[in-house]
């Protein structure tokens, strides 16, 4: 009986990725965000070593982070506004993060076959991924995954996130520009959004501004401008826009854009667009440095071994929490 044999998608060598990437392969692309978010360790070396030669060559596109109220139409008005950077000679690139299941660990992504008039311009790669565990409606790797996007020549970078939610302004610290997608005639609409997101938005577009729903839409941009009058100014200077529009019928993207234009050429010239990104990537060094800590901690294996004791105790009420924590943490430091 002859055995069967599986076949593995052969890894490709270190340079082959990286002039792949370089030269606009998207298949090579595909491949290396792949690898991006593999957890595997030797995957995950590759990886690294994949950014840092990469690295020189980023930094050029402007980066989107858009997210959205349910039923805002947000990837309908992705995909119009994607249509539209590339009918201007913009290269774009969208990546979307699909929430995971607790339960079942499965991810939907849908949003390519949501968004498949985009997905076959050939100015357009979407490239959808799992949330995962990550807080904040990005996936973990979502800043690794836009800098191998940057290197193979992307203007623009969209990040569409999970949706609104308390932790959804995480994204703010990936992107330039941070943009909420709304929508009116859905009751209490201010009261429906997190006020963390409304003050780290640089935007917002009232959505589905069309038929019946355009008087509407006008009474909820107001109501918008009036709330954001209450906030704090912002870091950068930038005064917040509120906007409508109709991603169905194409029409207010093209302000949209304008806006955005604006804020990217104003934020450079009060130097605030490059402090942003440098303190961003201060924050990434960060983030990884907590990664690091915790995920040895728990693969530790005199912590698994003492670990099964002390939540058995804690279960039972025998050791408060404070405690068990802190014997765990000593044991890791010895």
């Amino acid at each position: 009986m002859l055995k069967e044999k599986k076949f593995e998608k052969q890894k490709l060598k270190p340079n082959e990725y990286v002039n792949g990437i370089i030269s606009g392969n998207r298949v090579i692309l595909s491949r290396a965000i792949t690898l991006i978010e593999s957890k595997l360790q030797a995957d995950n070396e590759l990886a690294e070593s994949l950014i840092e030669q990469l690295l020189p060559r980023t930094g050029k596109s402007l980066r989107i982070g858009i997210t959205g109220v349910p039923g805002s139409g947000k990837s309908t008005f992705i995909e119009s506004f994607g249509k539209l950077l590339t009918s201007l000679g913009k290269k774009v690139a969208v990546l979307t993060i699909d929430p995971t299941s607790q339960i079942s660990k499965g991810s939907i992504l849908g949003d390519k076959t949501r968004m498949e008039e985009l997905a076959n311009d050939p100015d357009a790669f979407i490239r959808p991924s799992p949330s995962g565990n990550t807080l904040g409606g990005v996936h973990s790797r979502t800043r690794e995954t836009m800098l191998l996007c940057e290197a193979c020549g992307f203007d623009i970078i969209i990040i569409e996130t999970v949706g609104v939610g308390q932790s959804e302004v995480a994204i703010r610290g990936i992107v330039d520009f941070f943009l909420l997608i709304t929508l009116s005639g859905a009751g209490d609409e201010l009261q429906g959004i997190k006020r963390g997101i409304m003050e780290t938005a640089d935007a917002i577009v009232v959505n589905k501004a069309d038929g019946e729903n355009i008087k509407k839409a006008q009474r909820t941009k107001q109501d918008y401008i009036n709330a954001l009058h209450m906030f704090p100014p912002t870091a950068s200077g930038w005064i917040p826009q509120v906007l409508t529009s109709s991603a169905l019928y194409k029409e207010g993207l093209e302000e949209v854009w304008e806006m955005i234009e604006k804020y990217e050429s104003q934020t450079k010239k009060v130097g605030y667009f490059l402090r942003n990104r440098q303190n961003q990537n201060l924050q990434w060094m960060k983030d990884i440095i907590d990664f690091q800590l915790k995920y040895d901690f728990y693969h530790s294996a005199s912590i698994k071994q003492k670990m099964g004791e002390l939540e058995n105790q804690v279960r039972e009420e025998n050791m408060p929490a404070s405690t068990a924590a802190k014997i765990l943490l000593k044991k890791f430091r010895e």
